[in-house]
């Protein structure tokens, strides 16, 4: 859940800022920041209008398409997923392993960091 994909076309140290987000269903916001740390790779996505005001925390295995060309990423998530996801503050939780294993189970992996649940 904490990588990005093999088949996502990540390229590591490629500046994803400003690239647009769509969800299954749409376009969710822009990267306002990424990590491609190994093991807790993320976005930071700048939900703009869609969500006014907030930013949420998308897990890199999310990830399914990074087009360059067009400056856009694919995640495999629904706009409810999304805006259903625990409350993302970033001075708060983007270093938070208790808040990155909230997320991890919420979107699925059962454990932080998609590890394997005990």
């Amino acid at each position: 859940m904490w990588a990005f994909r093999e088949t996502a076309g990540h390229l590591e140290g490629t500046d994803l800022t400003g690239y647009k987000v769509e969800a299954t269903e749409g376009v969710i916001g822009k990267v306002d920041k990424h990590s491609d740390e190994v093991g807790s790779a993320y976005l930071v996505v700048d939900t703009g209008v869609w969500i006014f005001g907030k930013e949420v925390l998308i897990p890199a295995g999310a990830v399914t398409l990074i087009d360059p060309d067009e400056k856009r990423v694919l995640v495999d998530l629904t706009k409810e997923q999304i805006e259903n996801a625990p409350e993302f503050h970033r001075d708060k939780h983007l270093d938070d392993a208790g808040y990155h294993a909230r997320l991890g189970t919420y979107y699925g992996t059962g454990a932080p960091f998609g590890g394997r649940p005990a």
